[in-house]
């Protein structure tokens, strides 16, 4: 029987202006554009191994991304005035290592970009850093 392996790809809302969006994800994330075709006017973003296709007729989604010093992100893009729609705050201590190392906490924040997509913003701490 085949093997399902990684993801791939996921596939995200342009909105409305694709430039504006792309520039969100380069500005405000730090994520450059990996390829970009016109026409059709798709887009890819690579988020470590993870393509992320952005192009229009597809839903706005939900995208959660690894990151550190979550802290301290959300506090300079919010003073840029970047919208957030949950501020940084704990989720879930994992006591049993079911995500990771066991004792680590998981602490999330939540903003959209320019096209209604969300984007999880996640940190995992251990415990002496919490």
């Amino acid at each position: 029987m085949p093997a399902i392996g990684a993801v791939r790809q996921v596939a995200l809302s342009a909105g409305r202006d694709l430039d504006v969006t792309l520039s969100f994800w380069r500005d405000v994330l730090g994520l450059g554009v990996h390829a970009r075709f016109d026409p059709p006017g798709i887009a890819f973003i690579m988020a470590g191994d993870v393509r992320l296709l952005f192009t229009d007729g597809v839903p706005a989604g939900t995208v959660y991304l690894d990151m550190t010093s979550l802290d301290d992100f959300h506090a300079g893009a919010k003073s840029a005035g970047v919208p957030f729609t949950a501020p940084p705050k704990l989720v879930h201590r994992d006591t049993e290592g079911q995500f990771g190392r066991a004792g680590e906490s998981e602490w999330m924040a939540f903003l959209k970009d320019p096209a209604g997509n969300t984007i999880g913003l996640v940190e995992r701490l251990a415990p002496e850093e919490h």
